[in-house]
């Protein structure tokens, strides 16, 4: 290659990594101004959200249908399903007041790529508060985003909780 086509890649390669992370960051902000509907847009209809849980070897649960997750939705009809639950307060881990929270995103990268499919990893903490008490939970973050519309969207979401003793339910909202 000559440096004007490596100069290109680079620069294509920055704007790519520079929208995932923009769309990274919205999806955040949709969750910390509970913003439910919106973020649900950010999903194929086809996605999958898994939170495995650590088993007591200090290993990760590898397979949600078998094994203990602490969420897992097969699609985004889950978690449409979820939202209505907050929303309507059809649910036991519904929180009134509803809590607050700030999420924040580091070390975005693209792993991998396959056709439309891009392989994302971050870390990302996301501080909590509710009760006059401030909860930390932080954690990596896996995706697969569908870059084949205007806007990527989730195809898949795997969230690992680092810090997976927590005092409360870990809803959606957490993570």
């Amino acid at each position: 290659m000559n440096t004007a086509t490596e100069a290109s890649t680079a620069v294509a390669q920055e704007t790519t990594l520079e929208s995932i992370r923009q769309f990274l960051y919205r999806e955040a902000r949709y969750l910390d101004d509970r913003e439910f509907e919106k973020w649900l847009e950010c999903y194929r209809p086809d996605a999958e959200f898994w939170m495995p849980a650590w088993a007591d070897d200090d290993e990760l649960t590898r397979d949600p249908q078998t094994e203990i997750s602490l969420v897992y939705y097969s699609s985004r009809a889950g978690l449409e399903d979820r939202v209505f639950r907050i929303r309507t307060d059809r649910s036991s881990a519904t929180s009134l007041p509803e809590p607050r929270t700030g999420h924040n995103i580091t070390n975005v990268e693209v792993t991998g790529s396959e056709g439309d499919l891009l392989r994302v990893r971050f870390n990302w903490f996301t501080l909590y508060y509710r009760y006059q008490t401030t909860d930390t939970y932080f954690g990596t973050s896996y995706y697969t985003l569908d870059v084949s519309g205007p806007e990527p969207l989730i195809a898949c979401k795997k969230v690992v909780l680092k810090n997976d003793f927590v005092h409360h339910v870990v809803d959606i909202y957490h993570v």
